[in-house]
C-alpha cells in the first residue's frame, strides 16, 4: 500500500493512531473541515490549522465545474492553489451529482448530468474521477460510487451497490499509485446487512488503502446509522483506516468512534457558524437569541479560539444582528475549534483507556440543559 496507517491504542472497538500521507500525518480519530470549493468557508488556511485540523476535504464535482481540475493543475495543484500545505481528501463527487445536478442519467459507463451552475452537460466516470483527483494532487482519492438514496428498497439498493463495486474496480485500475497517496473504496448497500457485507467483501477483494462507509447521514437517523455501522465495520480490515462520510454532530461522532470509525467530515460546524449556531460543551446556542444581547460572558470560558478569548456573547449577538461578516467568521472558527477539541479529547481518552467515561461525561453535559437558557 502507498500510505502507512498505525494504531497506537485501542479501547473497545475504538482506536487512535496516525495516517501518514505525502503532505503530513493525520491523527485519528480525525475530523476533516469541509473545503468543498478549495476554501473552508469564512476561514483562512492558517485559521483552519490553528483550530487543530490535520486534513481538509475538497470535492471533485465542484472543482471540476469551477475553476476546473486542469486549471488548478496548471497553477500548481490544489495545495498550492488554496495555500494549504497539509493533507487533502477529495470526495469523488458521487453524492453531489445525486443531490445537486440536474437531469442526471446513469449508465454502466458513467453518470451524465447538467451543472447546477449553468446547465452545461458533463460526464463523470470512474476514470475521469481518478484523473480529476490526480490533477488536483489529492492525498486521499475517493473511488467513484453512486450514493444510494434513502429510503431505497433492497432490490434498488443492491443494484446501486453492485454498480458502485464495478466502478470501484475501475477506479482502482485507473488510480496512479504514488508513495504517500491513497485510494479509498466506499461501502454501499443501504440499510441492509447482507448488502453491506457483500460490498465490504467486494472492496477488500479489490484492495484499497482505506475504506469509507457511504450512503449514511442521508435521513436515516442516528439509531439506524449506528445499527448499520454495527453490522458493517466487522467486515472491514482492522489494519486500514475507516471513514464515515458526511457525519456529523458531536454525539454522532462519539458513537461512531466507539464503533471503530477513524475519520469524519461534515459541513455542520461551518454551516452552523454562518447561521449563528454555536457548538459548546453545554450543547448548541443560537447567538441571535435576545437573551445574549447584554451577556458579557465569553461564548465558552475554556475555549482557546479568538471568538471566546476576545469577544463577548453580546458582541457576537450584535455582529449577527448587524449582518456583519465578522460574526460568521468568528463563530465558524469557534465551531471548528470545538470539533477539533472533541477529537483530541477522544484520542486522549482512547489512549488512556477511559473512552466510556469520557463519552458519558461529555454527552451528559452536552445534552443536559436547555442550552439557550445557559
Amino acid at each position: 500500500m502507498t500510505v502507512a496507517f498505525s494504531v497506537s491504542a485501542r479501547d473497545g472497538n475504538a482506536r487512535t493512531g496516525e495516517l501518514h500521507t505525502a503532505h503530513g500525518t493525520i491523527r485519528t480519530p480525525a475530523f476533516m473541515p469541509v473545503g468543498t470549493s478549495a476554501t473552508v468557508k469564512a476561514m483562512t488556511p492558517e485559521a483552519v490549522r490553528q483550530t487543530g485540523a490535520d486534513i481538509i476535504l475538497g470535492n471533485t464535482y465542484h472543482l471540476m465545474l469551477r475553476p476546473s481540475a486542469e486549471r488548478i493543475a496548471r497553477l500548481g495543484g490544489l495545495h498550492k492553489f488554496m495555500h494549504w500545505d497539509g493533507p487533502i481528501l477529495t470526495d469523488s463527487g458521487g453524492f453531489q451529482v445525486m443531490s445537486l445536478s440536474k437531469l442526471r442519467k446513469l449508465s454502466e459507463q458513467c453518470v451524465t448530468f447538467q451543472s447546477h451552475l449553468d446547465g452545461a452537460t458533463y460526464e463523470l466516470s470512474p476514470e475521469r474521477a481518478m484523473e480529476i483527483q490526480h490533477l488536483l494532487g489529492s492525498d486521499i482519492t475517493m473511488a467513484l460510487d453512486e450514493c444510494t438514496p434513502f429510503p431505497a428498497s433492497e432490490a434498488d439498493a443492491e443494484t446501486s451497490m453492485q454498480l458502485s463495486m464495478r466502478w470501484a474496480q475501475r477506479s482502482k485500475d485507473a488510480f496512479v499509485k504514488r508513495d504517500g497517496y491513497a485510494l479509498f473504496g466506499i461501502v454501499q448497500g443501504g440499510i441492509y446487512p447482507k448488502l453491506r457485507e457483500q460490498s465490504a467483501h467486494a472492496l477488500t477483494s479489490i484492495g484499497f488503502d482505506g475504506y469509507a462507509v457511504g450512503g449514511l447521514a442521508v435521513g436515516e437517523g442516528q439509531e439506524l446509522m449506528f445499527r448499520v455501522l454495527d453490522f458493517t465495520l466487522p467486515h472491514l480490515p482492522q489494519e486500514r483506516p475507516r471513514y464515515l462520510m458526511g457525519v456529523g454532530k458531536p454525539d454522532d461522532i462519539i458513537g461512531a468512534v466507539m464503533r471503530g470509525i477513524d475519520m469524519f467530515d461534515c459541513v455542520i460546524p461551518t454551516r452552523s457558524g454562518r447561521f449563528a449556531r454555536a457548538y459548546t460543551g453545554e450543547g448548541e446556542r443560537n447567538i441571535q437569541n435576545a437573551r445574549y444581547a447584554e451577556d458579557a460572558r465569553p461564548l465558552e470560558a475554556d475555549c482557546p479560539c479568538p471568538a471566546c478569548r476576545h469577544y463577548s456573547r453580546a458582541y457576537l449577538h450584535h455582529l449577527f444582528k448587524a449582518d456583519e461578516m465578522l460574526g460568521p467568521m468568528l463563530l465558524t472558527w469557534h465551531n471548528l475549534t470545538f470539533y477539533q477539541r472533541l477529537m483530541q479529547g477522544l484520542r486522549d481518552a482512547i489512549a488512556g483507556n477511559r473512552l466510556d467515561d469520557f463519552a458519558q461525561a461529555f454527552l451528559r453535559r452536552y445534552r443536559g440543559k436547555d442550552n439557550d437558557k445557559a
